[in-house]
């Protein structure tokens, strides 16, 4: 395949109604468009690197396209942002050819077509292996914008859905292929293969007052809460956390403790938010009605560092980390 080639067909397969937004698209030095005068411009970035982040013998080539964009879009979601458009650095090894780039650019042109994302350009280089690098920029009103750094003693802490669901099927997938075609784990190969951005559930928590602080879970609770309670220079106390049947299924088919699974699984692309203590049942009723979804309590913000269980025990981030070996 060529270059010139490959842009061709990609630009035939990402153009949608979304791209109508552009000034300047796909096939020329670089994009443009009319940034909204009244929302702040959100920006994010992420990457994945094959045999790092994914597996080509585990994953079709549309699940790697909608799986890359879905970690994207599930930050702008945690800053309660809609997102715009999207540009694509592509590094393609010689393993793969025309027809699996293709695949995996319906993929993600599927999600972004869903989810009003234009995508805006990019670039393809050779490469050792398949690396994949989205910026995303999304827009917020500046007075629904959420950080992570708002959490306030007193807050409830809680998540949009049940967690684990996403680790086990990783796990499934590299460490147990004998259970992949196991029906009792369709939810969790779907789970990691499929995340959905819970862009809705950031929007709408994001114009609430009450709501002090949210990111997404995509490194786990143990991680992703002790960030939080970090950039608030606060603590917190957690409570049972909600595991997802597919993982509570994986963990007691591999003898698993289940709350630990829960507290370090990363990926779910869930929204941990902190939430005024007053306001929660109202905001959880409504989030309820609004997303059809649960939004679940799982402990409280406290003024005193560290996170602890209910009974004391102190809680030790293990999450995941880009930076440690596994």
């Amino acid at each position: 395949m060529t270059e010139d080639a490959l842009v061709e067909s990609i630009r035939s397969i990402v153009t949608s109604p979304a791209s109508r937004r552009l000034r300047v698209g796909i096939g020329d030095d670089a994009a443009a468009w009319q940034p909204s005068r009244s929302h702040l411009s959100v920006i994010t970035t992420d990457a994945l690197i094959e045999t790092v982040h994914f597996t080509r013998a585990a994953m079709r080539a549309d699940d790697v396209g909608h799986r890359a964009l879905a970690a994207n879009l599930s930050d702008i979601a945690a800053m309660g942002a809609r997102p715009i458009l999207a540009t694509i650095a592509f590094g393609i090894s010689s393993e793969v050819d025309e027809t699996w780039v293709c695949d995996f650019y319906r993929g993600l042109a599927a999600l972004a077509d869903r989810t009003g994302t234009a995508i805006a350009g990019g670039d393809i280089v050779r490469a050792p292996v398949v690396s994949i690098s989205i910026t995303v920029v999304g827009e917020v009103r500046a007075t629904s914008i959420k950080t992570r750094d708002g959490a306030r003693p007193g807050d409830i802490l809680a998540v949009t859905g049940p967690l684990g669901a996403s680790r086990a099927g990783c796990e499934i997938l590299l460490d147990r292929p004998d259970l992949a075609n196991d029906a009792r784990f369709a939810d969790a190969l779907h789970a990691f293969r499929r995340p959905e951005p819970r862009l809705r559930a950031g929007r709408f928590l994001g114009v609430s007052r009450n709501v002090h602080a949210m990111m997404d879970t995509s490194d786990g609770i143990a991680s992703d809460l002790s960030r939080m309670c970090a950039a608030s220079n606060v603590g917190a106390v957690l409570d049972r956390l909600p595991i997802a049947p597919a993982a509570e299924r994986y963990c007691v088919q591999c003898e698993l403790e289940q709350q630990s699974f829960a507290l370090e699984a990363g990926e779910d692309f869930e929204l941990l938010v902190a939430i005024d203590p007053r306001a929660f049942g109202y905001i959880a009723a409504r989030f309820r009605a609004h997303t059809g979804h649960a939004l679940i309590g799982i402990g409280e913000v406290t003024a005193e560092t560290g996170i602890r269980t209910r009974a004391g025990s102190l809680v030790v981030a293990r999450g995941y980390d880009h930076l440690t070996p596994r």
